[in-house]
């Protein structure tokens, strides 16, 4: 009888976890060494994302459909959503010694490729028209030949960029089991950060085209989003029908959906302190995405070790779901010991990326720099603390209540850390506003 992560009585297999149940393996620095190289890589890609988005947004489409704006969080917490969600599942399935061969390899990927597209295309539809709602509700215009190149442009992207991280992840992840590396520490945080720069370039360039068709050829935009809805009734067959990936078709929604909304409303946030400093987007998709990454791998590595100690629904012996805001930072278990690392990564990682680009964008003198990189710092270790302790608390509840934490924590974390970041960074930017230096932000 084959297992997945979504059964309760799943069996531990020997041939990854052997190295990583190993003392050395479960050490800090082993931790250190597995993540520290990703975790750059990652940041660099999100500077790269930043620093594409602060240039997009003098585009000609951005500026006269200035709703896309409002739903690039959205769109890029939908991808960090579905992929990192998608790397928890696949590592957990690695780790539990379910990828050992090329055959569970394709029904592994083909079934979660299948799951991803549909759940990017229905998210993707809710999104546009939350966003849309949002605007209406604001007092703003609605313009229909705008919302309809919106909607192809929406799903297109997310459908685009969930496919390519798909296929990306699933190589990672089987990279990882072949060099014998723990792809909890590594797929989630690859997985998100080419997802920020990957989907940013995927809408920039589709909404330039799209924008041309607006006025003489709408019926292109019509049939896009046409063809992505006669796809949906195959990919849920499809998903459905493959056992690595059916119970997640009926019970992986809410979360994702949820987290949409989040993400929206950290949209419209987004917008509003955009209009007030021009130079916030640049540092917008960094902020989010380094706090992303580091809690996703905690998430990650805290669904697997409940995987390997207990069945679902049963906590392991002296497990509390609450503990002490103190206790997620100073105590001799392994959680916490993730925790001071990743927060230890995120204090010289958000450094060196925010000066990356202000160096590039040639932002702040001197006296400004150094002040906002104080505030910003704050914001960001601020962002991480909530992150990790809601990581933990999330995670053991759900599992208490016989819910596989690999399908739902991620997509809430990453949504309030998206809200939260946005919040956090606007903040930042207000502080510096009242002390009188709005004209050098």
């Amino acid at each position: 009888m084959e297992t997945s992560p979504n059964s309760s009585s799943m069996k531990i297999g020997p041939e990854i976890c052997d190295q990583e149940r190993a003392d050395d393996d479960d050490s800090i620095w082993a931790l250190l060494k597995q993540v520290t190289i990703p975790f750059f890589i990652a940041g660099g890609a999100m500077v790269l994302a930043g620093l594409y988005f602060d240039y997009i947004q003098e585009w000609v489409a951005f500026k006269e459909v200035p709703e896309i704006i409002v739903l690039v969080p959205a769109l890029l917490g939908l991808k960090g959503n579905l992929e990192m969600t998608l790397a928890a599942r696949l590592s957990t399935e690695a780790n539990l010694g379910m990828m050992n061969n090329s055959k569970d390899h394709l029904s592994i990927m083909t079934g979660n490729i299948a799951l991803v597209q549909l759940q990017a295309i229905v998210i993707a539809i809710l999104a546009c028209s939350t966003g849309c709602l949002l605007i209406i509700v604001e007092g703003n215009m609605i313009i229909i030949e705008h919302i309809i190149m919106l909607f192809a442009c929406c799903i297109s992207t997310a459908s685009l960029a969930s496919f390519i991280l798909a296929v990306v992840t699933g190589f990672i992840v089987i990279f990882s089991i072949y060099f014998k590396v723990n792809p909890d520490n590594i797929a989630t945080p690859m997985a998100a950060s080419l997802g920020d720069i990957t989907s940013i370039l995927i809408i920039s360039l589709l909404a330039t085209e799209l924008y041309k068709t607006i006025d003489n050829n709408i019926w292109i935009c019509i049939i896009i989003i046409a063809v992505y809805i006669m796809m949906l009734p195959f990919l849920f067959w499809f998903a459905r029908r493959n056992p690595h990936t059916s119970k997640v078709v009926s019970s992986g929604w809410v979360p994702v959906i949820l987290a949409m909304l989040i993400s929206t409303l950290g949209g419209i946030s987004l917008k509003n302190f955009m209009e007030r400093y021009k130079t916030l987007p640049a540092f917008q998709p960094v902020m989010n995405g380094v706090g992303g990454n580091l809690v996703s791998i905690q998430a990650s590595r805290l669904s697997t070790l409940l995987h390997m100690k207990s069945h679902l629904g049963d906590l392991p012996e002296n497990t509390d779901i609450v503990i002490s805001p103190i206790k997620i930072l100073y105590s001799r278990d392994s959680y916490s010991a993730t925790c001071r690392v990743l927060m230890g990564l995120a204090v010289p990682g958000q450094l060196l990326f925010a000066v990356v680009i202000m160096l590039v964008r040639h932002s702040f003198i001197v006296s400004t720099g150094s002040l906002f990189l104080l505030f910003y710092v704050i914001a960001a270790l601020s962002q991480v603390y909530i992150l990790m302790y809601s990581a933990y608390v999330m995670t053991h509840f759900v599992w208490k209540w016989s819910i596989n934490p690999d399908t739902t924590t991620i997509p809430y974390l990453t949504a309030i850390g998206d809200f939260l970041g946005i919040i956090f960074l606007g903040a930042a930017y207000t502080l510096l506003d009242m002390m009188g230096l709005k004209e050098q932000l």
